[in-house]
């Protein structure tokens, strides 16, 4: 069956440039298009669709609107995937989503959205409980990181290492404790253990998760630094 979809977005040009992309894919079904917060709300009640497709900032306010709608679906429809849309690449915005769980949510830049086929997986994706990250997040923490002179993660031991690589890839502890042939509480302790070694503070752990996830596959990306003088 075609996937549900709610489209909200408060520029009329954009809303309907959405409305006819994914009318084309016929893998969607979009059940309602939504021009504020109160009525994406409403049509979330009224058609129960699969996945909710919102830009970032919505009337009443303009401020994080669409990642507020996502963090509340958290809670009463969890089965619901979001795919945020924004025109900030911004990594303090991407995380802020992850915040109450990556699990079936996306953020991706708004010129994604000339690319049928890149948005239609990122809503898939969702429905099927992954996450999507747009790759100009991952170049953000690139370029942060190009500009130190020295990597957070030298200060993991290889162990530690091996245990957020498989972080990376979206393993669970028991995935990793299986792979790895360590006992469930010693991937607990080692990913404590990376938590504190990137000062990742207490902000919930998925956003913990996320963060040194895409730590390590900037630091994997970027390659090897030039020595210091």
């Amino acid at each position: 069956m075609a996937l549900r979809v709610v489209i909200a977005e408060d520029s009329y040009l954009v809303r309907e440039g959405l409305r006819e992309l994914l009318a084309r894919a016929s893998e969607l079904d979009v059940v309602a298009v939504c021009e504020d917060t109160y009525s994406l709300l409403e049509a979330i009640e009224r058609d129960s669709p699969d996945v909710v497709l919102s830009d970032i900032r919505m009337p009443p306010f303009r401020d994080r609107e669409g990642i507020q709608v996502a963090a509340q679906l958290r809670q009463t429809h969890p089965e619901i995937g979001v795919v945020i849309l924004s025109q900030y690449a911004d990594p303090g915005l991407a995380l802020e989503l992850f915040e109450s769980g990556s699990r079936g949510r996306a953020y991706l830049l708004k010129e994604r959205v000339g690319d049928r086929g890149e948005l239609v997986a990122a809503i898939q994706a969702v429905a099927d409980g992954r996450s999507v990250v747009d790759p100009k997040i991952i170049d953000e923490l690139i370029a942060e990181r190009a500009r130190s002179s020295s990597s957070p993660l030298d200060e993991l031991t290889t162990r530690e290492r091996e245990v957020l690589a498989e972080v990376a890839t979206g393993k669970s502890n028991a995935a990793i404790a299986s792979l790895l042939f360590l006992t469930k509480r010693a991937v607990e302790k080692h990913i404590n253990a990376i938590f504190m070694k990137l000062n990742l503070r207490e902000t919930g752990d998925t956003s913990r998760r996320v963060k040194a996830a895409l730590i390590f596959l900037a630091d994997q990306t970027a390659g090897p630094r030039l020595p210091e003088n």
